[in-house]
């Protein structure tokens, strides 16, 4: 019997082996259309500094219906929005109403009231709607009014930039109105980014020392570092934007002869074909006021 089967067998792993390729071949993914969604999804991003808020939301429509206190109950946590709960992102630690929040995603709900409203942050970023919402996940709460506006159809967030620290983040749809706060530490955050993009820098490339003196003579810190740096850069390297800069860095220093002979060798690198006649211009103008002055 044993004999009888072995031949079989061989058979039937060698039609296996000659099988046409097509009839191996994985099957293709199934034909779907594209959702055609009554409240389209959108995302909006704003840099304040180096910083970054970043909005997930998608957009319900009023459609000549009751919205507050109707299709947005009262006294209930609502999404912020339609589909998947608002999500909203930290790209650094930032104070969110006066309170610190630490980098990253989370859900951003509402408890709509007729004269308060609750906002509320939760840590749990991904969800669909409010209904799987646990309140014990909070990372924060806190009370903000309502104000009238104009009237929107379509839901809508604006990220407003205050300065280069801070901006107002508002949701509004229908008639009203509700903002919050956001701020960042710019200056301890942009001074980490400059420290750990330094310890990347190689000796032989101006441009990153440039750049970090050059901050340093924008924001009148760090005087002494600022002349290191563009020392540094301009070891690796002429240019007339590490001369322009090396100039105001010694004038600031109150080191005028080594800021006039910078200037000039920035006015002569700008020259033609190095920069726009305006920009040269400027310089010269400079370099005569700041030989007037000595």
């Amino acid at each position: 019997m044993r004999n009888l089967l072995l031949p079989a067998l061989l058979a039937c792993s060698l039609v296996a082996q000659d099988k046409p390729a097509a009839l191996t071949t994985p099957m293709p993914a199934p034909v779907r259309l594209t959702p055609l969604r009554v409240s389209p999804a959108t995302t909006l991003s704003q840099e304040i500094g180096i910083s970054r808020i970043d909005l997930a939301f998608a957009r319900p429509a009023v459609k000549g219906r009751a919205i507050w206190g109707g299709l947005v109950p009262y006294k209930e946590v609502w999404r912020a929005g339609a589909n998947n709960a608002t999500v909203i992102t930290f790209s650094h630690a930032a104070k969110v109403a006066g309170k610190d929040v630490p980098a990253g995603s989370y859900g951003f709900f509402v408890i709509p009231q007729e004269k308060t409203w609750t906002l509320i942050l939760n840590k749990k970023a991904k969800q669909w709607g409010a209904y799987e919402y646990k309140p014990e996940e909070d990372l924060m709460r806190w009370e903000a009014t309502p104000q009238a506006g104009p009237f929107l159809e379509y839901l809508d967030y604006r990220v407003i930039p205050q300065d280069l620290s801070s901006a107002v983040v508002e949701l509004g749809w229908e008639k009203l109105r509700v903002s919050f706060p956001v701020a960042f530490d710019t200056k301890g955050i942009y001074w980490a980014h400059l420290e750990d993009k330094l310890k990347q820098a190689p000796d032989t490339d101006w441009v990153p020392w440039y750049q970090a003196a050059k901050y340093c003579q924008d924001q009148s810190i760090e005087p002494q570092k600022a002349i290191l740096w563009i020392e540094k850069s301009l070891k690796a390297g002429d240019s007339f934007w590490n001369h322009e800069t090396a100039a105001r860095i010694f004038r600031d220093a109150k080191r005028l002869p080594e800021a006039l002979a910078h200037l000039q060798k920035a006015i002569d690198l700008s020259g033609p074909g190095g920069a726009p006649k305006e920009y040269t211009a400027n310089l010269e103008k400079e370099l005569a006021a700041w030989k007037a002055q000595k």
